[in-house]
């Protein structure tokens, strides 16, 4: 049998969370199904998977930019709700690239390339971005390539 889609186990928690009257659960699982559902409306698609998780990974981002703009207005209680949502959110991702997996899949790029300067950069981070998406910080991974290109 096939592994459930994102969004069929997106579909049973949000059936657990209504039973077990879990109310933040069931926010954010409405909160993630309404991102999913606005954007196959207006892309008028299916998203697959690899659609959801782009999604889920830019809610994660805007997650993490909301936790370090409430900390630094002293809003903790609202950093705990983001928190909080942005843990839920993780839990559809795949697992995180730790700091050496990405410099080895950084210098497998370089190479692939042939990348000699940081004008090569664009066509590095080109063949990056589908080994990495979802799995990596788009931050780390450009600071690695920048020192691996010497810029």
């Amino acid at each position: 049998m096939s592994q459930k889609s994102i969004k069929e186990s997106l579909s049973e928690q949000m059936k657990a969370a209504m039973k077990a009257g879990e109310k933040d659960k069931l926010a954010h699982v409405r909160n993630l199904h309404a991102a999913i559902r606005k954007k196959e409306i207006d892309e008028r698609v299916d998203l697959d998977d690899a659609g959801v998780l782009k999604i889920i990974g830019s809610l994660v981002k805007q997650r993490q930019d909301s936790i370090e703009q409430f900390k630094a207005g002293g809003r903790l209680d609202l950093v705990e709700k983001e928190e909080s949502e942005l843990k839920f959110l993780q839990s559809f991702m795949p697992a995180q690239m730790d700091e050496a997996e990405i410099t080895k899949t950084v210098e497998w790029a370089i190479a692939e390339t042939k990348a000699s300067s940081p004008k090569d950069m664009g066509a590095v981070m080109k063949l990056l971005q589908p080994k990495v998406q979802g799995r990596a910080d788009g931050k780390v991974v450009n600071r690695i390539v920048r020192e691996k290109l010497g810029s």
